[in-house]
């Protein structure tokens, strides 16, 4: 998607450790607009007509989940990375390891919310290595629920994350894959 491509060279900040720093847009002060339509670009790839229920992690990836839940008129829930008082009954739950935190994470859904019968659209803002889509992929297995894939804003290709989803035959479509950034210098998969 070239649009957010464009925003991500002229925006997007690259930290030392690999870390791209897009949250002056996407994942800290959004941009609603952008957001819509990235929402329409996942229109493009995936059948939202089948889509019951759109699926994302705590915290970052809620604005564009709830966006595009919003756009298509589904259901959104997100997993929670810790368990709070309010959540009744039993919990899908899967183990990861957070390349934003460094740390082991649990995520966590109610088995109020997510059930065998809905087909779930993933959708995220950003993919490092994969372990939060990989823990949700897990939580939709654990339901009984159908994959239909996951939209992912802006994935660091370099990392191999997206690459093994896809080699694990999970319909995955990134808008933006970053296969290197250092400094001034971002180039995207396909444009080496």
């Amino acid at each position: 998607m070239q649009e957010l491509k464009d925003r991500i060279v002229k925006e997007g900040k690259v930290l030392p450790g690999n870390i791209i720093k897009v949250d002056g847009f996407l994942n800290h002060r959004i941009d609603t607009e952008l957001m819509d339509h990235i929402a329409e670009e996942f229109g493009k790839h995936f059948n939202m007509d089948e889509v019951t229920m759109i699926l994302t992690a705590e915290a970052s990836g809620i604005a564009l989940s709830a966006i595009v839940a919003h756009h298509f008129h589904k259901p959104m829930i997100f997993a929670k990375k810790a368990k709070s008082d309010n959540i009744e009954g039993g919990l899908y739950q899967s183990d990861i390891f957070s390349y934003t935190y460094k740390k082991k994470v649990t995520l966590l859904v109610s088995k109020e919310w997510l059930s065998a019968d809905d087909k779930v659209l993933i959708i995220d803002d950003f993919m490092a290595n994969g372990e939060a889509m990989r823990g949700l992929c897990d939580i939709v297995n654990a339901a009984g629920a159908t994959l239909v894939g996951i939209g992912c804003a802006v994935e660091k290709g370099f990392q191999g994350g997206g690459d093994r989803l896809r080699a694990a035959g999970v319909n995955l479509k990134s808008l933006a894959i970053i296969e290197s950034a250092e400094p001034g210098n971002i180039v995207f998969r396909g444009e080496d």
